[in-house]
């Protein structure tokens, strides 16, 4: 009995990639009066600032090290700014 081998199909592998460093990518939100810093998917936020400034700042470091895309939100959640690390 001959065995069939599975072959993966290099665009099905290169969106699975794109999702996967989807899922690393940083949103600077407004919170309650403050400002916070949280993955997409994520419930909770990573971490809450003060000043959106200050988030920014937070988030920049963390696209950076995860080589994703920063999203920079308004007040109203339209996003301001998209940056790619």
């Amino acid at each position: 009995m001959k065995t069939k081998r599975m072959v993966v199909s290099p665009k099905k592998n290169a969106s699975a990639k794109v999702y996967l460093k989807a899922l690393q990518n940083q949103h600077v939100i407004p919170s309650d009066g403050s400002w916070s810093v949280k993955k997409w998917w994520a419930l909770k936020a990573t971490k809450t600032f003060s000043t959106q400034k200050e988030a920014i700042t937070y988030a920049k470091q963390v696209a950076k090290n995860k080589h994703s895309e920063l999203f920079i939100h308004w007040k109203d959640w339209k996003i301001r700014e998209r940056n790619s690390y």
